[in-house]
């Protein structure tokens, strides 16, 4: 059965930020919380980032309305095939893991919009796969169903949403590897 899932869309988060609900800060606290606990259950992420990692992405936010940014304190995820500035790539192969010196452009422009990154996530080993099942982090595991796959390469992407731990996830297609683990886990 399909965990339960906060409402992270992005007209929900929106009206929340305008109305001083809440802030990213508090949205941000709570998605790394339960993405650290749906974690070792679902292998969605090969990493999380911590509070500090995030601080900077939040601290830029501070200062701001939320009518100025699009996207602002949006949590989205990044297949970890793509690079976010400093922290670790390693798609999904520990032996070519590497520090990323920049963002990939598309991170880059998210970040500039207001959204945050919640972790980078697991796939199948560079991205070649549909099952979700061939990373060394671990089989990513369908959030519906135990038994079935998740579907892949992008599982770690598609499961972020479909757990609600992020709004929108970036992944990459190749022969149905972002559309493949989308549907499995209902999100098409």
């Amino acid at each position: 059965m399909m965990q339960q899932t906060f409402d992270l869309r992005l007209a929900t988060l929106a009206e929340r930020y305008r109305t001083g609900k809440t802030t990213p800060r508090s949205v941000l606290a709570d998605i790394r919380q339960r993405a650290q606990a749906l974690n070792p259950e679902f292998r969605l992420f090969i990493h999380i980032l911590s509070e500090e990692e995030q601080e900077p992405f939040l601290a830029a936010l501070d200062d701001l309305s939320p009518a100025v940014l699009p996207l602002y304190g949006v949590p989205f995820a990044i297949k970890d095939n793509i690079d976010l500035a400093e922290i670790v790539t390693t798609a999904a192969c520990p032996a070519f893991a590497y520090r990323a010196d920049q963002s990939a452009t598309i991170v880059a422009q998210l970040i500039a919009l207001g959204a945050v990154p919640v972790g980078k996530t697991n796939l199948d080993q560079f991205a070649t796969g549909l099952n979700g099942t061939r990373s060394p982090y671990g089989r990513c595991r369908n959030s519906y169903h135990a038994e079935y796959p998740s579907g892949g390469s992008s599982a770690g992407s598609a499961l972020a949403v479909a757990l609600g731990v992020a709004s929108f996830s970036l992944g990459t297609d190749t022969a149905g590897s972002g559309r493949v683990p989308a549907g499995l886990n209902n999100l098409v």
